[in-house]
């Protein structure tokens, strides 16, 4: 690849809209074809840009590896004995094995000092994630704005959900009675159960850091955040998108999406 020509034009416009280079590569090979490029190759002229401002933006964009999980202090500790709680040794085959789409995972993401938080909840079939404008942690009120969020989905999209064992989840039954989802639970201190939610989370701490006041978001900004989170595509769904795959048909134009952030018309396309 020669820095300067169209197609990098092109990728440069994947990265600053929210794309790995491996998703760059993925997006790049639909909407283009039959043009043909790895990320290997984005990852190699990436790191023979020469040295100035721009390399310093793109790099800055390329996703970083996950630090090392601190354990919760006792302080801090969510955990707890959550009445009438069901394992996830419980789960039908159907939701473990991810044979059907309607089974979530779920989780809330904490802003600085632990003073905010978001709600995470992610489809176990095609990725599809929603997040969860929340005014606090406590079990009463997010249970009440789970409900909201799930409620705005069709009744055959929302048959489980697998959680931790944060306390802020001890009014499921009542989730379970305004929604129809049935709640299970992964065993303590085992995230590795819950390893797609866990994986997204890391994702969106992009656009979404640890550091920041996540209170600053209104349900309409997470939406927006979220759809284009969705739309991104995922070599595990074979370049497919979680909106493709979960909305209904013709309700996602992945082309004309993309096509507003990365201009294939530069191309000749």
């Amino acid at each position: 690849m020669i820095h300067g020509n169209r197609l990098w034009d092109r990728v440069l416009e994947s990265l600053r809209g929210g794309l790995s280079p491996e998703q760059a590569s993925g997006i790049l090979q639909r909407m283009l074809d039959p043009v043909r490029i790895s990320h290997e190759t984005i990852y190699t002229a990436l790191y023979a840009m020469p040295r100035g401002e721009l390399r310093a933006e793109i790099l800055a964009l390329l996703p970083r590896g996950h630090k090392t999980r601190r354990p919760r202090s006792a302080g801090t500790d969510r955990r707890g004995l959550i009445p009438g709680a069901v394992s996830i040794e419980e789960r039908p085959i159907e939701v473990s094995e991810r044979l059907v789409p309607g089974h979530w995972e779920g989780d809330l993401i904490k802003g600085a000092r632990n003073q905010s938080q978001i709600g995470t909840l992610v489809e176990r079939k095609t990725l599809y994630t929603v997040l969860v404008q929340l005014d606090c942690a406590t079990a009463e009120h997010t249970a009440q704005r789970f409900g909201m969020a799930l409620n705005r989905l069709d009744a055959a999209m929302r048959l489980s959900m697998t959680y931790d064992n944060g306390k802020e989840m001890a009014h499921h039954q009542a989730l379970s009675e305004a929604t129809g989802i049935k709640v299970f639970f992964a065993h303590p201190y085992s995230p590795w159960e819950r390893g797609i939610n866990e994986n997204t989370n890391g994702l969106l701490r992009r656009v979404l850091p640890k550091g920041s006041d996540l209170s600053e978001h209104t349900q309409e900004q997470l939406d927006a955040i979220a759809f284009h989170h969705n739309a991104k595509p995922r070599k595990s769904l074979g370049w497919k998108s979680p909106a493709e795959l979960f909305l209904p048909e013709g309700s996602f134009d992945f082309q004309a999406y993309w096509s507003a952030i990365i201009n294939p018309v530069a191309l000749g396309a």
